[in-house]
C-alpha cells in the first residue's frame, strides 16, 4: 500500500519563504560571489545641492586615487575604479575570514542642474572622495525686484532650464 502524503500548504509556503530569504541573503551579503557570480563593489555617496554648486562625497576608503576614474557628460556623473586584490603570487597561508572585496566599480547618477564643466575638482581626504561641481551662472537663483505703486518688494526665484 503507498503511503500517503498529507498536503500542508504552509509548509510550502514557509519553504518559499526561507528560499525567498535565502536569494536575498545573497544579494546583501557581504560574501564575493552570489549566484555564483562575483558581486560588484558598492560605493556608498550622498549628494547635496548648495546655491552655488552640486557636492558629491563618496567612500573611497583603501582605493588609490590613480584608480579612480570620473566623468561628467550630459548631466550625469559617473565614477569608476578599481579595488586590486592584495595577496601577491606564491603568498603563504590561508584565510579564515575574507570580507573586504576587490574588482571594479562603477557608479552613475543624474544631476538636476547645469553643471560649468571647465570648473569641476575632485579630491580626496581620509577615504572620502569629494567633487565639486559649480553650477553654470544661469541656473543660479537670483533676486527679481517687483515694483508697485506704494513700495518695492522683492522676490527670489530659481531659473529652470529644460
Amino acid at each position: 500500500m503507498a503511503n500517503l502524503i498529507r498536503r500542508d500548504p504552509f509548509r510550502e509556503m514557509l519553504s518559499w519563504n526561507r528560499a525567498l530569504e535565502r536569494m536575498l541573503d545573497n544579494v546583501y551579503d557581504t560574501g564575493e560571489y552570489a549566484y555564483g557570480e562575483p558581486m560588484s563593489l558598492c560605493m556608498p555617496m550622498d549628494m547635496v545641492e548648495k546655491p552655488d554648486e552640486f557636492v558629491v562625497k563618496a567612500n573611497v576608503a583603501g582605493i588609490d586615487a590613480d584608480n579612480i576614474e570620473i566623468t561628467y557628460t550630459d548631466n550625469n556623473l559617473t565614477i569608476k575604479g578599481e579595488v586590486r586584490d592584495e595577496r601577491e603570487e606564491g603568498e603563504e597561508g590561508h584565510y579564515h575570514l575574507r570580507e573586504r572585496r576587490f574588482g571594479t566599480f562603477s557608479r552613475t547618477i543624474s544631476l538636476p542642474g547645469t553643471v560649468d564643466v571647465e570648473k569641476i575638482q575632485a579630491e580626496t581626504e581620509n577615504g572620502i572622495l569629494q567633487i565639486h561641481l559649480p553650477k553654470k551662472e544661469e541656473v543660479k537663483p537670483r533676486r527679481i525686484e517687483v515694483k508697485g505703486a506704494s513700495k518695492s518688494k522683492v522676490i527670489e526665484g530659481k531659473s529652470k532650464n529644460k
